[in-house]
Formats: structure tokens, C-alpha cells, sequence
């Protein structure tokens, strides 16, 4: 008898996923628990085992194409079995039988669309729009090149317009964008779902927020000799003690001590957390990068810091990681020095109130009180959004991590 593949719950607040790759295609033999494909959903690369042993008689949702909690992925059946029209067909030498429907939306799983007037219209938007009777020429957009987003729909249904219909030969104002058209030698690289969704969120985080940067130095002399001593001690624990687990720490005692940092604007007033939910950016080589958040970060002592932060590295480069594990982060560190970078202007992981960029560990030279002295020295480059804090806060909260770090007993 055959099995459906459906979408699975993923995480709380989950309910559409985007199909990245299938892992087998149609005819190919798979076993129970074996991965059958790939999924995105919050930047996450997700796998699906397969329900069951069989053979891959049809797949339903393609690369590329989102599909909701539920919907039909692909059937797995018997050799022999065949799918027609979205018909289980059975042949008549075998026993048993079992009819199963393609979902209804059809819009969804067929590839998306190119208007010439409108641009890139996703099948998602097709639907909605279509659902709720909006004209997309009417809908400006705000993702990136200017095309239209989901919300864009919602946001335009929810303001009452949806009803004010206008001739399909309207003119339409599109936000400018150059683009650079392609020369003879020149080779596309398609962007992945991953790739997409990390422009529209800089795109959008740019827009949100006011973004300012503060930059300050930071003596490690303490910090590595502390590292030296115990890193071995670390290690029969089975954990590698790295410079990110002290960076972390003294993030927490920052938020501590400064809480509007670890805040979120709203329009009511500014929405202060209780618990500190650390956000870590890894980078995933030509992949992309994530952030997976460490949370209630202020109850770790180093040791489970050190742990956390080595078990978010791990899964994330494995492609391990839940959608709950990069939900729910009130701040953000990203250590941009481990390709030797000095220092940068990181943007804000939106909702949040700031990022702290850590740059590379260098020896140079510095002044202590009337001497010269080497020194290992590090750039902190903190970017807040200039809604939530001020100047003179934001460098409260720096120079908070920079005393923890360069006092670390």
C-alpha cells in the first residue's frame, strides 16, 4: 500500500516550508528513515527521512516550491504500483489498493512566474492575490528589486484596497533598480533559498532601523591566559574552550548590565526581555551564513557557554539545526575576525537593538600608563539602532564587554 510524504511540523510558529533538493528522484528505491529531501524554512536546511521503505512513484511538490504543514511532498509506493493524474494506480496482479489526491492547490506547486509588467510573481503571491481578488499592479512592493512579497499582499488586503480595481494597462511606479545586464562569458549563479532570504532580511533590516556604529579596542592578555590555563581542563569535559564562548560571556554581563540593549522597538514602547537569548553567527561557506541562539544565556556559567556555543557550530555546519534553534535571539555577536577581518559595520538582526561585530586578535603595540607594551588587542564593532539607544548608551554597554573582557578573573 502506498505512503504519502508530507509536510511535517518543524517548530512551533512553522507552517510553510520551501522545498531545497530532492535527495531521490522518481523510480529511485529508499529506505524508512533514510533522507529523502530538503527543506528551508528560517534560513534552516532541514532533512525529511522517508516514512517509509519503498519506491519513489511520484513527487509532487518541486525544487524550489513552498508547500504548507501537510501538503503532499511525493508518494512512496511498491514496484509496480504507478501514479496517473494524481491516481494511485494499482496493477491488477497486486492485492491491495489505495487512492491518493493531489492537494487542491495547484498554484503551488507549479513553477514560478515571470509578469513583464510586475516582475518575479511567486506562486504564493498568485494564490493570495487570486484568493483575495488583488490586483498586484496596484501592490507595491518592497522585496528586493521591488518585488512583491507575501506580506506586501496581506498588507495591502488588510488596508481595505483589494476592492478598488484597476485596468491591467495602469501605469505602474516600481521602485528603481539598476540591473546590470549580462555580457558575452559572463556565467549566472542561481541564488539558493538561503541566498534569498538573507537579501531580503539586510534589505529589510536597513529599511527598519536607524543603524549607527560605535567602535572600541579590547586588551585579550587576560583573556588568553585564562583560555591557556583551562582549555585542556575544557577539553577532558569535551568541550573546546573557544575565544567566542568569553566574547559571549561578556555580552551577558553588557545586557546585564545595560537592558535597554537587549530590547525590541515597538510602536507602544520599547519591549525590554527578560531572559538574554544570544544569537550566533556561523558562517556556512558559499552557503550563506545562520544564527542559531543560545537561550537564557544568563544562567550559563563559561563551561555551558563553551558547550552551547560548540554544539550550535556543529549542527549548524551539518545542517542539523531545528527552526526553533534560530527563533526567539534578543542579541547577536558575529566573530567576522576568523577570516582575519579587522573590523566591520555588521546590520542589525532585526527585531533586536544592536549586533557586535568581533574582529581578528592581533599583537600591536600599545600605551600602558607611561610604558610601551605588546599586547594581543582585538576591534569590538557594536551597531545599534539609534531608535533604541543613544550614543552615550550604546558606549556604556561596550565598554561594559570591553571591562569584562580585559578584567576576566
Amino acid at each position: 500500500m502506498a505512503t504519502k510524504v508530507l509536510v511535517p511540523r518543524l517548530g512551533e510558529g512553522v507552517d510553510e516550508v520551501t522545498v531545497t533538493k530532492w535527495l531521490k528522484q522518481e523510480g529511485d528505491s529508499i529506505n524508512e528513515l533514510e533522507p529523502l529531501l530538503e527543506v528551508n524554512t528560517d534560513k534552516v536546511d532541514t532533512e525529511i527521512p522517508a516514512p517509509a521503505t519503498g519506491t519513489i512513484l511520484k513527487i509532487i511538490t518541486q525544487e524550489g516550491i513552498a508547500a504548507k504543514v501537510g501538503e503532499l511532498l511525493a508518494i512512496i509506493g511498491k514496484p509496480g504500483e504507478t501514479v496517473d493524474g494524481g491516481q494511485l494506480v494499482v496493477d491488477s496482479s497486486m492485492s491491495a489498493t489505495k487512492t491518493i489526491t493531489q492537494p487542491s492547490s495547484i498554484a503551488r506547486n507549479q513553477p514560478p512566474t515571470i509578469n513583464r509588467d510586475l516582475g518575479f510573481i511567486s506562486p504564493v503571491v498568485a494564490r493570495i492575490a487570486a484568493e483575495h481578488g488583488v490586483d498586484l499592479s496596484q501592490v507595491n512592493g518592497t522585496g528586493l528589486h521591488g518585488r512583491i512579497t507575501k506580506n506586501d499582499v496581506l498588507n495591502f488586503v488588510e488596508s481595505g484596497k483589494s476592492g478598488d480595481r484597476r485596468p491591467q494597462t495602469a501605469a505602474v511606479s516600481r521602485p528603481s533598480s539598476a540591473v546590470m545586464m549580462p555580457s558575452e562569458g559572463d556565467t549566472l549563479i542561481k541564488h539558493t533559498t538561503m541566498r534569498k532570504s538573507i537579501a531580503q532580511h539586510m534589505v529589510e533590516s536597513k529599511h527598519t532601523s536607524p543603524h549607527v556604529l560605535t567602535v572600541m579596542e579590547a586588551d585579550m592578555s587576560k583573556i588568553s591566559k585564562h583560555r591557556a590555563a583551562n582549555k585542556a581542563a575544557f577539553e577532558r569535559d569535551g568541550v573546546n574552550l573557544t575565544f567566542t564562548a568569553y566574547f559571549m560571556m561578556a555580552i551577558v554581563a553588557g545586557l546585564k548590565a545595560y537592558p535597554q540593549t537587549n530590547a525590541s522597538w515597538t510602536d507602544e514602547g520599547l519591549l525590554v526581555h527578560k531572559n538574554v537569548n544570544l544569537g550566533m553567527a556561523v558562517s556556512l561557506g558559499e552557503d550563506g551564513l545562520i544564527v542559531p541562539v543560545i537561550k537564557k544565556a544568563e544562567d550559563l556559567s563559561l563551561l555551558a557557554m563553551a558547550r552551547a556555543v560548540n554544539d550550535l557550530a556543529n549542527r549548524a555546519r551539518t545542517k542539523k539545526l531545528q527552526p526553533d534553534d534560530v527563533k526567539g535571539g534578543t542579541f547577536t555577536l558575529t566573530n567576522h575576525g576568523v577570516s582575519g577581518s579587522l573590523f566591520a559595520f555588521p546590520v542589525i538582526n532585526q527585531p533586536q537593538a544592536g549586533i557586535l561585530g568581533v574582529g581578528a586578535m592581533q599583537k600591536r603595540v600599545v600605551v600602558i600608563d607611561v610604558a610601551i607594551a605588546i599586547r594581543p588587542m582585538v576591534y569590538m564593532s557594536f551597531v545599534f539602532d539609534h531608535r533604541i539607544l543613544d550614543g552615550a548608551s550604546a558606549d556604556w554597554f561596550l565598554a561594559k564587554v570591553k571591562d569584562t573582557l580585559e578584567n576576566w578573573a
